[in-house]
């Protein structure tokens, strides 16, 4: 079986955290943009993917809020990130709607059921605005490794 990779970020600006709203399996609920990585692409190509995919913006990667797994043999890592252009926009096939919450709306939207995994995205942010973040060399570092065992499979 095939190891699932997510990649995604916290945004925050003025106090307030960017989250998509799903549109497929998990329809209506919040989250924070992400996806799947693909293959052949650094973890951090593509967080900056996923989230221009999903919300539109562009951002510059600050650091590592969170690495985690599940039962269902997937590895997420969240990076935090800060906007440094593009506008909202996203594919209404795959996101209903891309807003900026601030944190406490974001607890009350979570006792409201309204997120999609609240562990996953409150931990998330909790790591963020508790200064838990690594630097992104630790991502960097696993990429040059895995840079030279692709050109050594060549």
């Amino acid at each position: 079986m095939a190891v699932k990779v997510i990649v995604g970020g916290v945004i925050e600006k003025d106090g307030k955290y960017l989250l998509v709203q799903e549109a497929k399996k998990y329809r209506g609920k919040w989250n924070l943009p992400a996806g799947g990585l693909d293959p052949d692409e650094t973890i951090l190509d593509g967080a900056r993917r996923e989230i221009k995919e999903e919300s539109g913006v562009d951002v510059e990667l600050t650091g590592v809020c969170q690495i985690g797994n599940r039962k269902d043999v997937f590895i997420s890592v969240i990076l935090t990130a800060k906007q440094i252009g593009g506008e909202i926009t996203f594919n209404e096939a795959e996101i209903m709607d891309v807003r900026w919450f601030s944190y406490d709306e974001i607890l009350k939207m979570r006792d409201e059921n309204k997120i999609r995994d609240t562990d996953f995205l409150i931990g998330a942010i909790d790591n963020a605005r508790a200064g838990i973040i690594a630097p992104l060399e630790l991502v960097q570092a696993i990429n040059e490794v895995w840079n030279r065992f692709l050109k050594a499979r060549k």
